[in-house]
């Protein structure tokens, strides 16, 4: 689950971490009251929050010296379709802006906490060259990109923080911020599961304090049950609609460009059942995975989730039955199949518990159900079919 800045920021501040003043708005007249409490006169920031990064250069993120600018601003962003490298050409929408005091950079650096799963540890990376695009600079002078690897019993410890502060080339009044920022960070990223933190930039100000100007904090879905403050925190606004309603009933969906419907029982499976639909020639409409535990209910809510798209011609069932018997799931295909009165092809590909039971129920429902004994045939059957 994605969060916007200011909310990142905020978690950030929780842990010691130093940001700029900045409030939320969601209207010209809240960002004018936000601007004038941070400050009495300029400068300000302008920052459309939105779940993609980019916003600077595509007009999401302004610097103004005036309230009637401040106003101009967000009569212009809020309500606005932004369109990023990161958003595609449908864009997102912006609902809610930050108003940030307009602090002097003296200098700006790179920071980010995540999982290294190669390692089987959480790293924190960190580099001189804050403001751009990491992977430009790993890319282009790798040497700059420095990683330290945290023992999980240790944590970090004072000599890590002061080694690789010194590195990014910070004076000793930085370094000594720098330690508490990367604790902060690190703490952070455990005691709220998170999945990732970065700052970019993390900048020292021309009087010599350390902050994050801007942050982004990405919290693992499956730890959110532990966390209900963060879990308030979602906004569904920036999210696909099929997606927010998928995670609302407890399935886990990702919308596609394809027109094959894919249902399928099991993240591994699911993965395999798209790529393999690739190879005969045809593009998944989306990924879903309803879970080992598919009954006839959720069946019929994932098909119709599926029928949702528009763009779907034909669906691809993918179950193997271990935890739940396949005759239970053939029965769910059917009902489900009567009950959003589906008209488009469905090719099913059952196996594992009571299976011919299974396939029998399907052949006997006269329905347009066409069954597959081998997910290479099935996968065939649903490209032509969507081919039509």
């Amino acid at each position: 689950m994605n969060l916007h800045e200011y909310q990142a920021k905020e978690l950030l501040h929780q842990f010691g971490v130093a940001v700029p003043a900045g409030i939320k708005a969601t209207s010209q007249q809240e960002a004018i009251e936000a601007a004038k409490e941070i400050r009495h006169d300029g400068p300000w920031v302008v920052k459309a929050q939105v779940h993609a990064g980019g916003r600077g250069k595509a007009g999401g993120v302004k610097f103004v010296r005036t309230i009637q600018d401040v106003e101009a601003q967000a009569g212009r962003l809020l309500g606005s379709t932004l369109h990023t490298h990161q958003t595609g050409p449908e864009g997102v929408k912006v609902h809610a802006l930050l108003i940030q005091d307009g602090v002097d950079i003296a200098k700006e650096y790179y920071l980010s906490c995540l999982v290294d799963r190669s390692k089987k540890r959480i790293i924190l990376i960190g580099s001189s060259e804050g403001g751009m695009d990491i992977e430009e600079v790993a890319a282009k002078t790798p040497e700059k990109i420095l990683t330290l690897v945290v023992d999980p019993i240790a944590g970090v410890q004072p000599y890590q923080a002061r080694d690789m502060g010194f590195k990014m080339g910070m004076g000793k009044k930085e370094v000594d911020q720098f330690a508490k920022v990367l604790n902060g960070v690190y703490n952070l990223f455990v005691q709220k599961d998170c999945s990732m933190v970065e700052i970019n930039p993390l900048i020292v100000t021309t009087d010599g304090q350390l902050m994050a100007l801007d942050a982004k904090v990405s919290l693992d879905d499956n730890a959110l049950y532990r966390h209900k403050d963060t879990a308030e925190l979602r906004d569904p606004t920036q999210e696909d609609e099929r997606e927010h309603i998928a995670h609302e009933i407890g399935l886990n969906y990702v919308a596609l460009d394809g027109n094959i419907g894919c249902m399928v029982n099991g993240a591994g499976l699911a993965m395999a059942t798209m790529d393999v639909c690739q190879l005969h020639g045809g593009e998944p409409a989306n990924f879903l995975d309803v879970g080992g535990g598919a009954t006839a209910d959720r069946v019929a809510r994932a098909f119709k989730l599926i029928l949702s798209s528009s763009k779907v011609k034909a669906i691809l069932v993918n179950i193997f039955g271990g935890i739940v018997r396949c005759d239970t799931i053939a029965e769910g295909i059917i009902n489900a199949v009567k009950e959003v009165g589906l008209t488009l092809p469905v090719v099913v590909r059952l196996q594992g518990t009571n299976v011919e039971a299974g396939r029998e129920m399907l052949a006997k429902s006269g329905m347009n159900i066409q069954a597959a004994d081998d997910l290479t045939t099935a996968a065939k059957l649903a490209v032509a079919a969507a081919a039509k």
